[in-house]
């Protein structure tokens, strides 16, 4: 929306910007990121976008927008967007080409990797500024200790594998980076579908919930069928079927187990008797 305090009349008030002269980070002429803000744009009001360009195996680094959420659209080229549900413990996956977008919600830890030379993307936030927090500041500002003591692991080998990141990446390898791959890994080339749904590895295996209304249902059905018989039987003696006319007998010998109590509630008394 429009920013509701803007003096429309005003000689500085702008409606135009040149994104090619607002680079936000650039590692190289095929890798680099312009940014379009309120500060940029002053009539922008609740809006902002990254204007993204990646060659293959690049990665915009794992990271969190605290303060918008963020719609990733593909102009041209490939992409692998990645992001972590908080609260499903699931990391989800999406291979999207030109037209499809992907929808980060705010604050969710998230991260891009082009799969093909000359890609670009568009990420749209609903903040006049978007606020980038990436994983290198973490890794790099947080003691080596903290992490080695809070997840058990050795302190020296932490040190040895975060020595190298001395400033924030954001594109990611970072230029003078000596570790070569044969080819950069790709969700795509693992997953068939545009969009995957992929647990940890080591994430422990999810027990789905007792559906307690099946239950329900089917107990219900039963109860339902036995009635039907019973009525048919009577029908084919001549004896009108009622209640009462069964009700001498032993509750065993009429359901043919043992007697249980009537479903009443929520019926959770019934089920803790079946287990």
């Amino acid at each position: 929306m429009a920013v509701s305090y803007m003096d429309f009349t005003s000689p500085n008030v702008q409606f135009s910007f040149d994104l090619n002269q607002s680079t936000f980070i650039k590692k190289d002429n095929r890798n680099y990121i312009n940014l379009l803000s309120v500060n940029e744009l002053n009539t922008l009001g609740n809006a902002s976008l990254l204007d993204i360009f990646l060659s293959r195996g690049n990665v915009i680094e794992p990271h969190t927008h605290q303060n918008a959420s963020e719609i990733v659209y593909c102009i041209s080229g490939a992409a692998d967007v990645s992001l972590i549900n908080p609260f499903t413990k699931k990391l989800l996956q999406y291979s999207i080409k030109p037209g499809q977008v992907v929808n980060v919600p705010q604050g969710w830890w998230h991260y891009e990797m082009a799969t093909v030379d000359n890609t670009h993307l568009l990420a749209v936030f609903d903040a006049p500024i978007p606020q980038f927090i990436g994983a290198s500041d973490m890794l790099r500002l947080t003691p080596p200790g903290v992490f080695a003591h809070t997840y058990c692991l050795d302190k020296a080998k932490v040190q040895e594998a975060l020595a190298p990141i001395k400033g924030s990446v954001v594109i990611g390898p970072p230029a003078n980076c000596s570790r070569q791959e044969a080819a950069p890994p790709s969700a795509a080339s693992a997953y068939s579908q545009p969009t995957a749904e992929v647990s940890y590895p080591d994430e422990q295996e999810h027990i789905q919930p007792f559906d307690w209304h099946q239950l329900m249902l089917e107990q219900q059905k039963r109860l339902m069928q036995q009635q039907q018989e019973m009525f048919e039987q009577k029908q084919a003696q001549g004896t009108p079927y009622s209640d009462t006319a069964v009700s001498p007998q032993p509750e065993e010998a009429r359901h043919g187990g043992p007697a249980r109590p009537p479903v009443i509630g929520n019926g959770w008394d019934f089920f803790g008797n079946l287990f």
